[in-house]
């Protein structure tokens, strides 16, 4: 790896609030995760060296807020992607509860923003908007929580959201407010990432879609005249030969029947989220042909909705299929994991 791409790469890890496991979708293998289990992530993640830890958000998981405010005091650098939930919280509270946790843990908070992409989860928690409605919540929704963050008296009255005499008392330690991710393939969160965010976040599709996506959104944002952050979210699958690398992914899936997967599919055909249909393509809920790519699997996107796709590697190349990714998003990789410990997969040597 480039001493470039050392400097500019930013390394995730992720907090399996949902459970932990050997396998997908089976119980077997599995595990709880208890408060012992995430202190042990986060204290492997700090202390290799990685830059944060992507906390996932939902009804599935553990709350995301509550989880980074448990753990940001026994570590010392490592920083939280927590996110932030645009129609679910009001902009004053959210931009209240960001600023808190920045100074808790002394300017190391981030902020995940996150539309949301399934309709009956949505209804479940109060929302009942149609993809385009949520998009227009959020943009009204950032528009008067980065004017607060900014230090601004806000008056607003939008489509959606209307406030009068917001202000933040206590403001964040990071200038303007934690840095703000975002991740969305349709058109309208395109539009919201050139306009109003920082680091602009993908899946981990095949290399030339990926780069694709990402010179649209390139070319949107300069047309605004800024210059964006980009990153990939890939699980992570690293052996010593190439037989034990792709046998590893096999067994991941070893205990789905073809029940599991459709089920699992229904949930996901559901869906609005143009992201999601993008990791279903990959796959067409078959486990036939999950190879798509060089050293790209499709088998999580199965049973697992979001983030679907494992980078396959053996160790002496894991270098250069990092880089190769690294040429691409430049600045953040995010690697979920399918059973963190006994320890994530990582040297402190990046």
């Amino acid at each position: 790896m480039t001493e470039s791409v050392k400097e500019n790469i930013n390394v995730f890890w992720f907090l399996p609030t949902h459970g932990d496991g050997r396998y997908l979708g089976t119980a077997q293998g599995g595990r709880p995760v208890d408060l012992p289990y995430l202190q042990q992530v986060a204290l492997a993640a700090d202390n290799l060296g990685y830059y944060g830890v992507l906390i996932p958000t939902g009804k599935s998981c553990e709350d995301s807020w509550l989880v980074a405010a448990a753990l940001a005091p026994i570590t010392r650098r490592l920083r939280y992607l927590v996110a932030v939930r645009p129609g679910l919280q009001p902009p004053s509270l959210a931009a209240r509860m960001a600023a808190t946790l920045d100074r808790l843990s002394e300017g190391r908070l981030l902020i995940n923003v996150v539309t949301g992409g399934d309709p009956v989860e949505n209804k479940g928690d109060g929302i009942f908007l149609s993809h385009a409605e949520r998009y227009e919540v959020t943009q009204e929704f950032l528009e008067v929580y980065q004017r607060l963050m900014k230090g601004e008296k806000v008056d607003f009255a939008g489509k959606h959201i209307r406030v009068e005499g917001a202000e933040l008392l206590f403001p964040p330690v990071q200038e303007n407010g934690p840095p703000l991710y975002f991740g969305g393939s349709s058109e309208e969160a395109i539009g919201i990432a050139a306009n109003q965010i920082d680091t602009y976040l993908t899946w981990g599709e095949p290399l030339e879609q990926v780069a694709e996506k990402l010179a649209v959104v390139r070319q949107r944002a300069e047309q605004q005249g800024r210059k964006l952050n980009y990153g990939i979210r890939l699980h992570v699958i690293v052996r010593e030969t190439e037989e034990e690398a792709w046998a590893a992914a096999d067994r991941l899936i070893s205990h789905l029947d073809e029940g599991t997967i459709a089920a699992a599919q229904k949930i996901f055909a559901r869906m609005d989220s143009t992201g999601q249909k993008r990791m279903s393509a990959l796959h067409g809920g078959s486990r036939d042909d999950l190879r798509i790519g060089p050293n790209l699997w499709a088998g999580v996107g199965l049973v697992r909705g979001g983030a679907g796709t494992a980078l396959v590697v053996i160790r002496s190349r894991w270098r250069s299929a990092f880089s190769s990714i690294g040429s691409l998003v430049s600045t953040t990789l995010s690697f979920p994991a399918t059973r963190t410990l006994k320890r994530p997969i990582a040297s402190p040597n990046w």
